[in-house]
């Protein structure tokens, strides 16, 4: 069941890329079945990682983490959700996750208490996009939801 459940979402992902190449909009507000759980998100909804088991460990947890998000309103990633390579700038494994995010037009905060524990270079970005419209590093929780709940619905901000 979970092999079919993933190739229905990459399958509603290409379709989805089309649709943006074509100017539609084809999965606009429908809800879509999380590859990681039995549950469907419900659509306005804030995920946060942790509770849907959502991680980012490799190139390919990326476009599951996409899959589930669909239909939500932004998802929130915590640093526990994050393997070391994301913090090394080096894998190009936070760019491709901020890239997917940015293009299909979801919003993404990630929680980092301590920028400057990761390095010079992670915390250059983390302050670059502590402003940034579409992917945001805050220090907390509570941050990370004000922000995405001041969003407008259905719609994405780039500053």
């Amino acid at each position: 069941m979970g092999a079919l459940r993933r190739a229905l979402v990459q399958h509603a992902l290409v379709q989805h890329a089309r649709g943006m190449m074509a100017g539609k909009m084809p999965f606009d507000g429908i809800r879509a079945v999380s590859p990681m759980s039995d549950t469907e998100s419900a659509p306005d909804q804030i995920l946060a990682a942790s509770d849907h088991a959502i991680f980012i460990r490799s190139s390919g947890d990326v476009s599951g983490a996409l899959g589930a998000c669909f239909g939500a309103r932004g998802l929130i990633l915590t640093e526990d959700a994050l393997s070391k390579e994301f913090f090394e700038l080096g894998t190009g494994l936070a760019g491709e996750l901020f890239q997917k995010f940015v293009n299909y037009r979801i919003p993404l905060a990630i929680v980092i208490e301590d920028f400057s524990a990761h390095g010079v270079r992670f915390s250059e970005l983390a302050r670059e996009h502590a402003t940034h419209g579409a992917v945001r590093f805050v220090h907390s929780t509570g941050e990370a939801r004000a922000w995405l709940e001041s969003l407008p619905r259905h719609e994405m901000l780039f500053s």
